[in-house]
């Protein structure tokens, strides 16, 4: 429990960073309204008990006052009005970017084993939330106390008999806070467990557009995302009612809380106990500032509790999956990479990897082969520390993968995937990943990877598209390969880098590859090319998860065991 406070403060710190003297003036601006109305309230007495000259005040001393208090009204509006909206925009931009910046800091495993819709649906949807009921709830909460406050202080100066009866009257409403406020903040995490499956759905159907549209499930998918949208619908109609509910409740006791206090008040001026018309009428306009808090805070208070939760659900998302420790290792791989009876699964008892020992040396090339389903990729991933709950040891120049930073171990392993994502920017951006590089470097990764024809035909500045939907299939796997030729890590893995290019251009760019110096290089490929497969200093066979064999071209044809099937299969 002080864990998930601490890390709330962090996270509610970012609302004032850099912030607080916006704070500080929506603050006064507050505080004043709050006086002026109090002093309004007082002036009314003034003003009734003058008729019945009942006070040493004259008409003309309280209608300056009254022009005093009025102008003083509109001041503080007009600071509320600068403040406040600015206030609240710069709160909301730091807290997002910092839920951002801390996202980046998470491991490549945040992503293999986590839901992505759990952080669009906090930057969305509960940000919105947090927005609204903390941030914007803040200044009508302080505003609420005081007023309850300052009325009771006014009250309990005209008259401590009847201001114990408006206490005595008031405390039901405030019981109401504290009993209703838990089980708002319950609700509000169900609105946003509900969305963010709701989120991913949405997704899903989106992303998987073209299988359903070959498979013809329209229907099905249609009613998976109508029950999702109900599901989120109903919760917060729950909400909503709930809401509802604390408020009549605490409106109820308000107005019951008035109507006594008047009753006592009229019954107290009658008995001539000192209580005068101006009394009893500046109790009932003071009643106001103390019901108002009453029906208000409830829910302001419940909302707040809300918002605190949504922020300790992203909170415990954020902290998970983090390689924030960890050994730094040289940006250099000088011996090897060792795999020691490397064993990994997905699922329990169903292992993907069997015992795996193997040794890539620093400054050579390793072909990685294999039916399909034999673990190549999970074996590629799992040395870009995808996972670590994996069996054995593996090893980067005698350093556990499991104790290496994370940050020092992406400084020395660039990797491409046969999946690529393209941002919605320039083609040039999307190699350069925006950052700035020499222009002759970007030119020669361009020029390995076989972009040239592109850049040629629609220039570097051609916007790709949302996940590079103005490119093809090769040309976004171009970009990747493209992208990770330009970081110049010592060592490369390449997971069907080429599977979306025709033979000519795969052949042009596995073989430029294959001629960099110092680079270590480790390629999954499907492509059986005899006269690439003859470059590569060693050949990894895998067989439905276990290495069944290893060595070169010419060694492993010579054995006629189960590479040397894979190979003549694909020669058919």
């Amino acid at each position: 429990m002080k864990k998930k406070q601490t890390n709330r403060k962090i996270y509610l710190k970012q609302f004032y960073h850099k912030n607080r003297g916006r704070f500080c003036l929506a603050l006064t601006a507050t505080i004043l309204l709050v006086l002026v109305n109090l002093a309004l309230s007082a002036l009314m007495q003034q003003l009734i008990d003058v008729i019945s000259q009942e006070t040493a005040a004259t008409l003309p001393q309280l209608v300056i006052a009254t022009a005093v208090l009025l102008t003083s009204v509109v001041l503080c509006s007009l600071l509320a009005y600068y403040s406040k909206p600015r206030f609240y925009a710069r709160a909301m931009q730091q807290y997002k970017d910092y839920v951002f910046k801390e996202l980046t800091k998470k491991g490549i495993s945040a992503f293999t084993g986590e839901r992505t819709s759990t952080y669009v649906s906090a930057l969305s949807n509960d940000a919105a939330s947090i927005e609204k009921n903390y941030l914007e709830g803040l200044f009508p909460l302080i505003q609420n106390l005081l007023f309850f406050i300052g009325a009771f202080a006014m009250m309990l100066y005209y008259s401590p008999l009847l201001t114990l009866a408006a206490f005595a009257l008031s405390f039901l409403p405030v019981l109401v806070s504290l009993l209703t406020g838990n089980k708002l903040a319950a609700v509000e995490k169900t609105v946003s467990d509900r969305n963010e499956s709701f989120i991913a759905t949405l997704k899903d159907s989106l992303n998987g557009f073209s299988v359903i549209k070959s498979f013809k499930a329209e229907r099905a998918i249609f009613r998976m995302f109508a029950q999702s949208n109900k599901a989120v619908e109903d919760t917060k109609e729950r909400r909503r009612k709930l809401t509802t509910v604390i408020s009549s409740l605490a409106a109820v006791a308000g107005a019951t809380a008035q109507m006594g206090v008047f009753l006592i008040g009229a019954f107290l001026a009658v008995r001539g106990t000192g209580v005068t018309a101006g009394v009893v009428i500046v109790f009932v306009q003071l009643m106001n500032f103390v019901i108002q808090p009453i029906a208000q805070v409830p829910e302001l208070w419940a909302n707040r509790k809300a918002s605190l939760a949504l922020i300790d659900k992203l909170a415990d998302a954020l902290s998970d999956n983090r390689r924030e420790e960890g050994r730094e290792i040289p940006n250099k791989l000088s011996d090897a990479i060792e795999l020691n009876n490397v064993s990994f699964s997905y699922e329990k008892g169903k292992e993907v990897l069997h015992g795996i020992s193997a040794r890539f040396e620093a400054g050579k090339s390793y072909a990685v082969v294999g039916a399909s389903g034999s673990g190549k990729s999970t074996l590629l991933n799992l040395l870009m520390a995808s996972r670590s709950d994996y069996g054995g040891d593996i090893r980067y120049d005698g350093a556990e993968l499991r104790d290496i930073r994370a940050e020092s171990l992406y400084d020395l392993v660039s990797i491409v995937q046969q999946n690529v994502f393209i941002f919605n920017s320039s083609v040039r951006d999307n190699i350069t990943m925006f950052r700035e590089f020499d222009k002759a470097e970007v030119d020669e990764a361009i020029r390995l990877s076989g972009l040239r024809a592109l850049i040629n035909a629609r220039g570097e500045d051609y916007l790709c598209g949302e996940n590079g939907c103005g490119l093809s299939g090769g040309e976004k796997q171009r970009i990747s390969i493209a992208r990770s030729l330009l970081r110049k890590t010592p060592i490369l893995l390449m997971d069907e880098a080429t599977a979306a290019l025709d033979a000519e251009t795969a052949y042009y760019i596995t073989s430029s590859i294959l001629n960099l110096d110092g680079l270590t290089r480790i390629v999954v490929t499907h492509s059986l090319d005899e006269t690439l497969l003859k470059r590569y200093d060693r050949i990894f066979t895998l067989k439905n998860g276990s290495l069944i064999e290893s060595g070169t071209f010419d060694e492993l044809m010579a054995k006629k065991e189960y590479f040397y099937s894979l190979f003549t299969v694909s020669q058919a």
